[in-house]
C-alpha cells in the first residue's frame, strides 16, 4: 500500500490548519520585528539545509537517506511548531509568521534545491535519481499553499466555525502522524532496524546543530528570551509530512524508503522538544 493516501489528508489537515491561525496580526509581526522574523528564516532556509547536507556527508548516508534527510531540512515547521513554541512559552506571533512565511517560500525553493541535491547525489553515488522539478511545484501548491488558504478564507468569513475545526483537528493531527510512522515500521522493518542506528544518530545530530544554530542567531540579534525559545523552535522542527509526501509521492520519487529518516525525525524530534520544553519550565 503507498502510504501517500494516507499522508496526503494529514498534510492537507495540517496546512488548513495553519491557514485557520493566520490573521493580518501574523504578517504585521513581519513589520513590527523584522530581525528575529529575518534571523528565523534564515536558520530555516539557509543554515538547517547546509547543516543536513553536511551530517548526511559524514555520516556517508546511502543516496536514497541521504535525499530523505534533505528533504526534511528543506521543509517548513507546519503548524505543530507553533504549539511546541506556546507550550515553552515563546512568542506565538513569530512562530504562525515565520511557518506562514517559510511554508509559501519553500514551495519554490523545495524543487530547486532538491534538484540540487539530486545532481549532487547521482553524480557523487553515481545513482540516477530523477526530480520532476514541474510536478514537485505543483503538488506543493496543491497539498501546502491551497489547503491553508482555504483555512485563511474560513477564518475569515467563518470564524466560529473554523476555530471549533482547528480544536477538533488539533487533536487529532499528532495520533495521525504516529498512525502513518507504525505504518511505515510495519512496511519497512528490515529497512528501518538495518539503518536505524546511522539515520537516528544523522537525525539527533541535525537537530541538535539546529536548535544550537537558532540559539546563536537569536543571541547574534539580541533577543529576549520568548523569542529565543521560538527562534529555536522554528529552526530544529520540521515537516516530517510534507517529506514524507514528496518521497512517497507516484509523481515525485514514488519511493518509500526514501521516506524513512522523516519517519524516525518524526519521533525523535517530539522527544528533543518535548525534553526542551520541559528543560524551559524548570528553568523558569
Amino acid at each position: 500500500m503507498n502510504t501517500i493516501w494516507i499522508v496526503m489528508p494529514v498534510l492537507i489537515m495540517l496546512m488548513f490548519m495553519l491557514g485557520i491561525g493566520l490573521t493580518k496580526s501574523s504578517f504585521i509581526e513581519l513589520a513590527r520585528k523584522p530581525l528575529p522574523v529575518v534571523a528565523g528564516l534564515l536558520g530555516q532556509l539557509v543554515f538547517l539545509p547546509l547543516i543536513a547536507f553536511g551530517v548526511a556527508v559524514m555520516m556517508k548516508l546511502p543516496p536514497v537517506y541521504f535525499m530523505g534527510l534533505l528533504l526534511i531540512a528543506l521543509s517548513p515547521g507546519g503548524s505543530s511548531s507553533n504549539v511546541f513554541s506556546k507550550l515553552a512559552g515563546g512568542d506565538v506571533a513569530l512562530s504562525v509568521t515565520l511557518t506562514a512565511l517559510s511554508s509559501i517560500i519553500t514551495l519554490f525553493t523545495i524543487p530547486v534545491c532538491m534538484s540540487l541535491v539530486a545532481w549532487y547525489v547521482s553524480d557523487v553515488y553515481s545513482s540516477e535519481i530523477h526530480l520532476p522539478a514541474g510536478k514537485l511545484l505543483m503538488q506543493n501548491i496543491v497539498l501546502l499553499f491551497v489547503p491553508m488558504f482555504a483555512g485563511v478564507l474560513m477564518r475569515r468569513y467563518f470564524e466560529k466555525s473554523a476555530l471549533a475545526a482547528e480544536r477538533f483537528l488539533s487533536k487529532i493531527a499528532f495520533p495521525a502522524l504516529m498512525l502513518l510512522a507504525l505504518l511505515f515500521f510495519l512496511q519497512y522493518p528490515k529497512e528501518i532496524y538495518e539503518n536505524f542506528s546511522s539515520i537516528g544518530s544523522s537525525v539527533v545530530i541535525m537537530i541538535l546543530a539546529a536548535m544550537g544554530a537558532g540559539a546563536l542567531l537569536s543571541i547574534l540579534i539580541k533577543s529576549g528570551k520568548s523569542v529565543r525559545r521560538t527562534i529555536v523552535i522554528e529552526v530544529g522542527m520540521q515537516n516530517a509530512a510534507q517529506a514524507i509526501a514528496i518521497s512517497t509521492s507516484p509523481f515525485i520519487f514514488n519511493n518509500g524508503e526514501m521516506a524513512i529518516p522523516a519517519i524516525i525525525y518524526a519521533l525523535v524530534m517530539n522527544i528533543v522538544l518535548l525534553s526542551y520544553v520541559a528543560i524551559v519550565k524548570k528553568n523558569k
